[in-house]
Formats: structure tokens, C-alpha cells, sequence
């Protein structure tokens, strides 16, 4: 294999793992079985989508509803769940949203050496620590994956990783 050869097929896995990514969906918190939301959600008009206080959830062109993380975050008021007159989305079932918030050090602007918490105000649980004044860290076991940092990085170098779905 000739070096050419060899980072073409590299990138090309790359992009392909990338899509792959994107493709996997962030559902809200509330739900116990994930296949109800195939089944039942083609039969709602979005009402989950439509009361939810920060407006993160947006209904697919499959019509299940999906969480957006690129306004706003999670509050986990419940109203989702209250709206939801299938019963794919219960209070009874509460959970935390099933994704990981990651930090990729090479594109955030802290870990460059620039005076940046626009991750940390954001964060309801005090779950983004700042090793010495720089380079934020996210304690796992505090974060909720509510979100709520994403759209406030400006370097974008927040990311959110479906853990399960």
C-alpha cells in the first residue's frame, strides 16, 4: 500500500466514523422503553417539543423527539414528560440524559493558555474544574449531560457522546 493509498483510507474512516456520530440521537430523559419512541411517537403532534422551556427539543422528520443542544440545555423541569399523552415519556422514569460531555483539549481556547470559563458559568451541577487557572476538566460523576455548556463554547470544543440509545 503506497503512502497516498494509506491516508485516503485513513480519512475516509475518519469521516465515515463521524457520520456515524451524527447519526445517533439524544432522546429526553424521561423515557424507559427507547423503542416506544419508533413506535408510539409517529402517532403525537410534538406537544413534548412544543412546552419545552428551553427549547432543545426538536421533532425529526421520523417524528420522535430529539434533544438539540446547540441553544440551550436540559433544565429536567418535567414538562416533556407531563405533555407526553402516549406515555413515552414519564416522570416515573426520570434519568439522566444518556450521553457523556467531553472536552477536547486540542480545540479549546483554556487549554491554549486564554483566560476562558464561558463552560463553567453555564454548569448547574459545578461540574466543569479548572486545573490551576486553565484547562477545564468535566468531574463525570456531577455531570448531569444537560447540555448547557455546549452552546456556550466558543471554540465549540464542548462535545456530547450518546452513551446508549
Amino acid at each position: 500500500m503506497e503512502r497516498r493509498e494509506l491516508f485516503s483510507f485513513l480519512s475516509s474512516s475518519l469521516k465515515g466514523e463521524e457520520y456515524k456520530e451524527k447519526d445517533k440521537i439524544i432522546r429526553p430523559p424521561y423515557y424507559k422503553d427507547i423503542n416506544a419512541f419508533d413506535t408510539e411517537c409517529i402517532n403525537c403532534d410534538g406537544k413534548c417539543a412544543t412546552l419545552c422551556q428551553e427549547q432543545i427539543i426538536i421533532i425529526g422528520e421520523d417524528k420522535t423527539p430529539r434533544l438539540d443542544f446547540s441553544k440551550s440545555g436540559c433544565t429536567y423541569c418535567d414538562d416533556c414528560a407531563t405533555a407526553c399523552e402516549l406515555g413515552v415519556l414519564n416522570i416515573e422514569d426520570k434519568r439522566m440524559i444518556d450521553a457523556g460531555i467531553r472536552i477536547n483539549e486540542s480545540t479549546c481556547m483554556s487549554w491554549d493558555g486564554v483566560m476562558c470559563f464561558s463552560c463553567k458559568d453555564p454548569c448547574l451541577e459545578d461540574a466543569i474544574d479548572f486545573k490551576a487557572m486553565f484547562m477545564p476538566t468535566i468531574d463525570q460523576d456531577k455531570c448531569t449531560a444537560c447540555g448547557f455548556c455546549i452552546s456556550r463554547c466558543p471554540s465549540s470544543a464542548i462535545k456530547i457522546k450518546v452513551i446508549s440509545s
